[in-house]
């Protein structure tokens, strides 16, 4: 009898869980800090070129006023392993130029200007990224307006089943991203990801998202895309991870 009443609770839970409306919202605080890694890896052709990324940064929330943050980011660590067409550049920037080798002496010197550098993000707690901008500043610095962007939250509340779709152009490229909510628990809201990429590459996009109900907060990702270009299979797997410090 004990066991059919727990079961019986627990298909009542997760009914509850199912019916239930969540806002999606960035519920930053001022003084709140997080860390984030993201782990990248891509293969073209038959292993025509390859490239693992691995970056670890640091995020403080310095002041939100109404619907609107703002934040700090420094990197900690990055480090990048590349082969293309028989050349190997490997690159960490926790090691010193001693241990590096002469390619990754070339890419510390293009590297370090940004490692040096803070970065200052505003954004909405929609997850608009409003604007990015670094000090000292360093070349490349307006791709990370649509890197800091996680992501872009529905203004009405969400249950299991809701979708949104959210578009994103990048170097010739659309990335047409479906959201659908797969799942909704105490802690979490899952969503599952899905998409086309069109353009100059064409593919799909799929993986799933969890997002921490109290803080708004991204709190792992996970995305593959398997398209075409130029002629040539491009897949790309992205890994993020968020956590409150």
């Amino acid at each position: 009898m004990k066991k059919i009443v727990l079961g019986l609770l627990l298909v009542v839970t997760t009914i509850s869980f199912a019916q239930e409306k969540v806002l999606l919202r960035l519920n930053y605080k001022k003084g709140d800090s997080y860390s984030t890694k993201t782990k990248l890896s891509q293969v073209m052709g038959a292993g025509l070129m390859t490239n693992n990324m691995d970056i670890h940064m640091d995020y403080s929330i310095t002041n939100v006023t109404g619907e609107v943050y703002e934040s700090e980011a420094k990197f900690v660590k990055y480090v990048m392993d590349m082969s293309q067409g028989g050349m190997q550049v490997s690159y960490d920037s926790t090691k010193s130029e001693e241990e590096l080798d002469a390619a990754g002496k070339m890419m510390k010197t293009q590297m370090d200007p940004m490692l040096k550098s803070t970065l200052f993000i505003k954004g909405d707690k929609l997850g608009n990224i409003i604007e990015t901008k670094a000090e000292p500043t360093f070349q490349g610095v307006e791709n990370f307006t649509e890197q800091s962007s996680g992501v872009k939250y529905p203004k009405e509340a969400v249950s299991v089943g809701y979708s949104w779709n959210v578009s994103k152009d990048k170097d010739g490229m659309n990335f047409n991203f479906t959201y659908k909510v797969k799942e909704i628990t105490a802690k979490n809201v899952v969503l599952d990801v899905s998409g086309k990429v069109s353009g100059i590459a064409e593919g799909d996009i799929k993986g799933e998202v969890n997002i921490d109900r109290e803080s708004g907060l991204s709190s792992k990702s996970s995305i593959s895309m398997a398209m075409k270009i130029q002629g040539q299979d491009l897949t790309t797997n992205v890994e993020i991870t968020q956590v409150k410090n």
